[in-house]
């Protein structure tokens, strides 16, 4: 007889021991169990504090319980959650105007999750790629970056070059060509008359904050210009404040015609994505070819305005723009002293870790004894993205704590 897991357990150790059996084992996370959270803290079942230095891969921009999104969600909860796109709600016009205002582009697409974001941008531009550029059918490619990460469905695992993610889910969908990113003439020589878009990461998170060279995003706005196709701007991770600037592609004064949004687009509140684009791009849509039962649902929109808000002041992007200064600051000292190297921009940075003193996860669980939260990625590399309501003393302890960790590693 199966006896259901009791509801008494407490501690950390208990409740990750009964997670074991029933939860399938996609993540290997840090064995710490989150309660409780404001701002940038967050606390586990024993009550002990810690810094987060990751927000949610950026989800949490805001921080943890950011009042003006609770408020926001709250009032929305009391009135109407969801009617499906069967109908429409009150609050979807508010949420994509604001959108389209903030990013400078005509409409929006409103989904769920990063990776539905990309799905859509790939549906959208292949069927812009037939009815627009006149590519043959289901001839259309797409051109993507090595290193890339955009999602782990099977269409998007199709064109990663990270075998963790694409070994043992094949087949895998045609269409795509993957060039080195960084790399203008490889991407140029990609591209031919069946490329309906060239998709990219401003800067690729996942491989470790890579931030490309000055002028490859404006080489790859000319480029794509010129030889007839679009310009898909994955800005999952890296917009809505996180660089500096509401969006990375703005450093370099660039607009793409189609720009993926989510993580930090639903406040740390709920799961919230859209793609925004040209007029022209999105209208190649029409009624039953593309949808989603929660896209665009009444407490979506109504915490994804909320964010816009937030962004509308320039506080946020202000405040990542200065502390990013002291993030390079403090990196920048410990270069030679156990960190390698390291790529920053705004509030994220990527730091490669010399591998003799530990690899990223080592460095993770260091730090999490310390009481500040991290994650690796690659090899001995970490990514640090605090949120952007981060204090500069907050900022210099967590900083203080990862000179620790590497000095008694050494």
């Amino acid at each position: 007889m199966t006896v259901a897991p009791s509801r008494s357990l407490r501690s950390s150790a208990e409740l990750i021991s009964a997670e074991e059996p029933v939860l399938a084992h996609n993540y290997h996370p840090l064995p710490v169990v989150v309660a409780r959270a404001e701002g940038a803290w967050v606390e586990d079942v024993e009550g002990r504090r810690y810094l987060d230095m990751l927000a949610g891969y950026s989800a949490l921009n805001f921080g943890h319980r950011h009042p003006a999104l609770i408020e926001a969600a709250h009032r929305q909860l009391d009135q109407l959650t969801l009617t499906s796109r069967a109908f429409h709600n009150d609050r979807l016009a508010q949420f994509a105007e604001s959108l389209a205002e903030l990013t400078g582009l005509d409409m929006v697409l409103p989904m769920n999750t990063g990776a539905e974001a990309v799905e859509s941008a790939i549906k959208v531009a292949r069927k812009w790629a037939y009815e627009v550029k006149g590519v043959a059918p289901d001839q259309a490619t797409i051109v993507v970056a090595a290193d890339n990460f955009h999602g782990r469905t099977t269409t998007i695992v199709s064109f990663s070059t990270d075998e963790t993610a694409r070994a043992g889910f094949g087949p895998f969908t045609p269409g795509f060509r993957v060039v080195p990113y960084n790399d203008l003439a490889a991407l140029e020589a990609a591209i031919d008359e069946t490329t309906a878009a060239v998709l990219i990461e401003p800067i690729q998170g996942e491989a470790g904050v890579v931030i490309p060279d000055d002028g490859y995003l404006r080489g790859i706005r000319e480029l794509t210009r010129r030889t007839g196709c679009l310009f898909i701007a994955d800005e999952i991770q890296s917009g809505l404040g996180r660089t500096g600037r509401t969006l990375a592609v703005e450093h370099e004064d660039v607009v793409p015609d189609m720009l993926l949004l989510g993580k930090a687009l639903g406040g740390g509140i709920v799961p919230v994505s859209a793609v925004v684009a040209r007029r022209d791009v999105l209208q190649v849509l029409r009624p039953g070819e593309h949808g989603s039962t929660f896209g665009g649902n009444p407490l979506s929109a109504a915490v994804g305005s909320a964010v816009v808000e937030l962004l509308e002041t320039g506080e946020y992007q202000r405040r990542a723009a200065e502390l990013g200064i002291v993030l390079r600051g403090g990196l920048d000292a410990l270069v030679g002293k156990g960190v390698q190297s390291f790529r920053a921009r705004g509030l994220w940075a990527g730091v490669d870790i010399d591998p003799a003193i530990g690899t990223g996860r080592d460095i993770s669980e260091r730090l999490m004894r310390e009481g500040v939260l991290v994650k690796d990625t690659h090899g001995s590399t970490i990514r640090l993205a605090p949120p952007l309501t981060i204090t500069g003393e907050e900022l210099r302890t967590a900083l203080g704590s990862l000179e620790k960790v590497l000095t008694e590693g050494a």
